[in-house]
């Protein structure tokens, strides 16, 4: 079907050609040997937006006692305790999301078959960074004790629970370093027992799921609705008697 213009040619292979396709062959053949790997987690871009919609409003809170004296708006400003579980919430669901399957109810085995290894990636993850920043400013947290005449076994004490990220199991202590970083300190402990709890959780049907929600939820709310008055103990110019804030530790610990 060739013409003047476009003719056709044909060209036979050699003994070269023969060999390389040969090789190529082989190659389709080794290569069709090996597993295709199981569609990749998408990202879940929008946790993003949830833990800025949750900062947001403790970081209002944290500084509202510089902007107003009205009470009132003091005592709305100020129930970022509320929030936090938020935190906890987001931190577990990813937790979950990473180790368990795509599409089926079960755990990653391979993620959970040490347990004590997934528990050292997660700490890993966030420890470094603390210890650095813990470790510069360890001067100025001594520095501040001094003034106050701490004793040295107090601020030794202090010390050890924050590097060691216990302080969360010590109400009294749990802010006097860093305040921020009692969060760590539970959430440590949370993915201690995560190896123990997910594969449970990921058997679970989304009936399970829904009435698991709700009553961690129901529990959550009680304690919250009861401790929820955090303007005692940060905002003086709101009630005329501080509280100690232990009983309120306690409950977000």
């Amino acid at each position: 079907f060739g013409s003047r213009r476009f003719p056709i040619r044909v060209f036979r292979p050699t003994s070269g050609g023969s060999r390389a396709g040969a090789a190529m062959a082989k190659e389709g053949e080794t290569a069709a040997v090996v597993p295709k790997k199981g569609p990749s987690k998408p990202r879940i871009d929008c946790i993003d937006g949830c833990r800025f919609a949750l900062v947001m409003p403790i970081v209002v809170a944290h500084f509202a006692r510089f902007s107003t004296n009205n009470k009132y708006l003091l005592k709305i400003l100020t129930q970022e305790n509320v929030l936090v579980g938020g935190f906890f919430v987001i931190s577990g669901y990813v937790a979950a999301y990473t180790s368990t399957k795509l599409g089926e109810r079960a755990a990653d085995e391979k993620k959970l078959a040490k347990p004590e290894l997934f528990f050292w990636q997660k700490v890993m993850g966030y420890y470094p960074l603390h210890f650095t920043v813990l470790s510069f400013f360890t001067p100025m947290f001594l520095q501040v004790e001094r003034w106050f005449k701490t004793p040295w076994e107090t601020s030794a004490f202090r010390a050890f629970l924050s590097f060691t990220m216990l302080q969360a199991w010590f109400p009294k202590e749990a802010e006097i370093w860093n305040q921020p970083t009692w969060f760590l300190s539970a959430l440590t402990f949370s993915n201690l027992t995560m190896p123990a709890v997910l594969p449970a959780v990921a058997e679970l049907s989304k009936n399970g799921l829904r009435k698991l929600f709700c009553a961690l939820t129901a529990v959550s709310l009680l304690q919250k609705i009861s401790f929820s008055e955090t303007t005692r103990f940060h905002v003086h110019n709101v009630t005329k008697q501080t509280t100690y804030p232990l009983i309120w530790n306690l409950t977000r610990f």
